[in-house]
């Protein structure tokens, strides 16, 4: 058996074990210290492997609109932008209207 396989025997055995870290290293006669560092391994490669996932997300507005700010343009375009939108932002598309 190699090292690494004896390494994985060991964190799989302590993991199903129910001890804390300290004492299975204790009972097995394993530095804790060293002990660790093949767990950060082991969870570095388990993190590796994984394939990425996407979580759905549904965004909503703090505060829902429900006055709008109609804007009419000479050309009988109307704009509409919600009542809460920032003067700065309205100024800037105002500006690029021209």
């Amino acid at each position: 058996m190699t090292t690494q396989e004896q390494q994985l025997r060991h964190i799989r055995a302590w993991q199903s074990s129910g001890l804390s870290q300290t004492s299975y290293c204790r009972k097995h006669g394993l530095n804790s210290k060293t002990f660790g560092n093949w767990l950060r391994t082991y969870r570095r490669t388990q993190l590796r492997s994984q394939p990425g996932s996407m979580v759905p997300v549904t965004i909503t507005p703090a505060v829902p609109v429900t006055d709008y700010l109609r804007l009419r343009c000479s050309g009988g375009h109307t704009l509409e932008v919600p009542a809460n939108v920032s003067p700065q932002w309205l100024g800037e598309l105002l500006k690029c209207l021209d």
